[in-house]
């Protein structure tokens, strides 16, 4: 599957009721005991490794956003990675609404093994996504 946006954070984003410049937008790394659906709104329906964390240093350039390299803080062993997923943190996993589902980062999925890494968001014209045609 190619990196994608959640039909409902898609719906929040165009609804002006998203705000990346200003909003906490965390990342989580999800386990492949996780299936991407579009019926999935909030937080609580991922299965997560880790603790999710925030991104700083956002930017939104020419309908790109980016943001710096963001760790992961340690992430238990014995899980295999899928992907990163973007969200909203609103102070409630139940309310946080889910935003964009990443799968093409550079070194996932990966075996996780007890340490921390480091998501290293690509360089390239998209940056983390891009709203313009490639």
């Amino acid at each position: 599957m190619a990196a994608t946006f959640y039909p409902k954070g898609a719906e929040k984003i165009l609804g002006k009721l998203i705000d990346f410049s200003t909003d906490t937008i965390k990342m989580a790394v999800v386990t492949d005991a996780y299936t991407y659906s579009t019926a999935h709104e909030f937080f609580t329906d991922l299965t997560v490794v880790g603790t999710p964390a925030t991104l700083a240093s956002k930017s939104i350039t020419g309908g790109v956003f980016d943001a710096a390299d963001t760790s992961t803080g340690v992430l238990a062993a014995g899980s295999t990675t899928k992907a990163v997923v973007l969200f909203k943190y609103t102070g409630s996993d139940a309310t946080s609404p889910l935003l964009a589902y990443l799968d093409g980062i550079t070194g996932f999925p990966f075996a996780t093994t007890g340490s921390s890494g480091t998501i290293v968001w690509p360089n390239g014209s998209a940056k983390i996504f891009s709203l313009m045609p490639a």
